[in-house]
């Protein structure tokens, strides 16, 4: 929900204090206008910033993708990897070993809280709101330039 959703309710509100401070209509109507157009340029300000900011880490997730050195260019693989042989193990190999040791007897394995695994591998997967928002803007792998926000008048 961007501020366009919320700027009617705050102009509603606006309206009412402005219309028992201002008794002139016009002098309402012009200071409502300005307060209104204020708010789409902050907003436009900060879409702008947040562009900026997401395009410098995409910058520095490519600069790192692209260095030669295994320690800046694979820690997401290695993490990633860590992420899938932990959900391997919790979802797969665990519940399989338990049940072969309660049928011959032998001590379980195991079990791991995967809370931060999941928490991590979401995030890595980009499950969490920022793609979700990005994939509803139209910004996607095959079109990495930001979306074209349009201000609504």
């Amino acid at each position: 929900m961007g501020i366009f959703d919320v700027i009617p309710a705050i102009l509603t509100t606006v309206s009412s204090v402005v219309s028992r401070v201002v008794p002139d209509a016009n002098q309402q109507a012009q200071l409502t206008a300005e307060i209104q157009k204020a708010l789409i340029d902050r907003q436009a300000e900060f879409d702008q910033a947040v562009m900026a900011a997401a395009k410098a880490q995409a910058d520095v997730n490519l600069a790192e993708a692209q260095s030669p050195s295994m320690f800046v260019a694979g820690w997401r693989p290695f993490v990633g990897w860590v992420c899938g042989i932990g959900f391997a193990y919790c979802f797969i190999l665990q519940p399989v070993f338990s049940w072969a040791a309660s049928v011959f007897g032998l001590p379980t394995m195991p079990t791991l809280d995967t809370s931060a695994l999941m928490t991590l591998m979401l995030g890595m997967l980009g499950m969490g709101g920022m793609r979700t928002y990005e994939k509803l803007q139209g910004v996607d792998r095959q079109n990495m330039n930001p979306p074209v926000v349009a201000k609504k008048k």
